[in-house]
């Protein structure tokens, strides 16, 4: 059975079913949507069972011919999933269904229209994880960027036109460079396939590397978004719908990420080392610089947004570390920095539909009159800043193991991070769930539904689990990132062994003095 195909394209028919069917009836084109989407679950499910963790190569691969391109290259239609992709598919599989719910109360102009976009960004965002095909890559690449443009600019905030513009601009400048990275690279390698793209590159020179390492990875770098191509984020992410953000947050941040582990550093190793400490000075500066901005908003959905530029900073650092812990730790924290950013960004949204304001200033004492809001948003906070036990804790301790063997006072600048983290939402807590209640309307709000809670157990429970039973998640990482490591042992050795020949050479009477 075709699972790859079967889980991209599932919800692909589903938005081209919603834009043909005449049902203009809303709940009925919800439960549409939402019935491709468990499908779409259902099938994730399959492909993480399907997995084998003790497999380094491409898993349930799919390869046909599709066309041919000037010069006899073959694009070909191929999908595959190893230890590198399967957290990103897992995750994209399961947030999604839960998103859709939680758009019920939030949108309810143009329904039709955003249930198709949310449905096709979900087709390309999988299509990313699992193209094993370059031309593949960048044609899912583009499709689930597309969306979100129209979901920012259609359904955003007030100010949606300026972030969309802001977002566009990014994005196609960060699409762009990476478009002239790929031709650079096939023209040289005459192939379109990942794999076979990945073992040319890695004999080549660290000059033929570097270039298109630095196209890549700036591409990579501004959908992060890194330190300093950041800017562009706060912006989408306050006025996004909460359905655009949690899944930002969730899964299109991670294609930065997943873009700068595979090829970035799998495919340019020597490059890859090169651009290590630059990389970590980046991702600490980010964590730093992200939590002072966090620290400085007052709009509490901003803050969550700013707080994302710290949190992949720690991603990005124990990733370009290099390190055995560092790689795991930066996959692993892709993932829970998904689950618990997106679980804040949809009670933000679960509170604001109340209250319609998210100035942290117009709470207070809450927690009175929303007890069970109360209790889940403490818990997305704990897990956010990494207390043991929680998911969070995990992926932070293993980045700062990892680059702690490679630079000891870059990760010291990290660890900083993890102590404004806590002051910054802690702080946020404090001012929305405790103290006095001073407005009339804050004790007029309900509590959360039986939907709302059904809506948020589940992220709460994967959470908890990761935090206590990290070992399986980490186990279908093993295999492939362990190649990676090879291939950076063999450019180390290839480092050394240049540095050796261009070692002056040491006269014959000194030598023998």
């Amino acid at each position: 059975m075709p699972l790859l195909t079967l889980i991209i394209f599932t919800p692909l028919l589903g938005a081209l079913l919603l834009a043909l069917v005449p049902i203009r009836e809303v709940k009925v084109l919800r439960a549409i949507a939402l019935g491709f989407t468990l499908v779409t679950t259902l099938l994730g499910f399959l492909v993480w069972q399907g997995f084998d963790p003790g497999e380094a190569a491409l898993q349930l691969t799919e390869v046909h011919p599709w066309f041919e391109l000037p010069g006899a290259l073959a694009a070909n239609y191929s999908l595959g999933v190893d230890g590198i992709s399967i957290l990103l598919v897992a995750l994209t599989a399961f947030l999604m269904p839960l998103v859709l719910i939680s758009t019920t109360q939030a949108i309810t102009t143009r329904v039709r229209e955003f249930l198709i976009w949310m449905l096709i960004m979900e087709a390309g965002m999988l299509g990313v994880f699992l193209a094993a095909d370059l031309f593949l890559f960048y044609v899912f690449w583009e499709v689930s960027l597309v969306p979100l443009y129209f979901m920012l600019g259609i359904w955003g905030g007030q100010k949606r036109l300026y972030a969309t513009l802001k977002f566009f601009l990014f994005t196609l400048a960060g699409s762009l460079v990476m478009l002239i990275g790929a031709i650079a690279l096939v023209y040289q390698a005459g192939t379109l396939d990942i794999a076979a793209l990945t073992q040319w590159a890695g004999t080549e020179s660290l000059s033929v590397q570097g270039w298109l390492f630095a196209a890549f990875a700036l591409a990579f770098a501004i959908k992060v978004p890194l330190l300093p191509f950041h800017t562009w984020l706060p912006d989408a992410h306050t006025e996004a719908p909460t359905a655009g953000s949690v899944i930002l947050a969730g899964v299109l941040l991670k294609m930065g990420t997943y873009g700068l582990l595979r090829f970035g550093i799998a495919m340019f190793p020597l490059a890859a080392l090169e651009a290590s400490t630059l990389f970590m000075i980046l991702g600490a500066a980010g964590i730093v610089y992200g939590a002072f901005l966090a620290m400085a908003q007052t709009d509490v959905k901003r803050l969550i947004a700013c707080s994302s530029v710290s949190h992949l900073g720690f991603v990005v650092l124990g990733m370009f570390a290099l390190t055995s812990a560092g790689l795991r730790g930066s996959v692993l924290q892709m993932v829970n920095h998904g689950l618990s950013t997106g679980l804040l960004f949809l009670l933000i949204g679960m509170v604001y539909e109340r209250r319609h304001s998210r100035e942290l200033s117009d709470y207070g004492g809450i927690a009175r009159v929303m007890p069970m809001f109360a209790f889940f948003f403490v818990f997305s906070v704990l897990s956010s800043v990494g207390l043991p036990g929680l998911n969070g804790f995990v992926g932070e301790w293993l980045i700062l193991l990892g680059a702690f063997e490679a630079s000891p006072v870059l990760t010291a600048v990290g660890v900083t991070g993890v102590v404004f983290g806590a002051v910054y939402l802690l702080r946020a807590t404090r001012l929305m769930l405790f103290g006095e209640i001073t407005s009339d309307q804050n004790r007029a709000l309900t509590d959360l539904t039986g939907r709302e809670i059904g809506l948020l157990t589940p992220i709460c429970l994967l959470c908890l689990v990761i935090g206590v039973m990290p070992g399986p998640f980490i186990e279908r990482t093993e295999a492939s990132l362990e190649v990676i490591e090879q291939r950076l042992d063999a450019a180390r050795d290839q480092q050394a062994a240049h540095a050796e020949l261009e070692r002056p050479a040491v006269p014959a009477e000194e030598s023998a003095r």
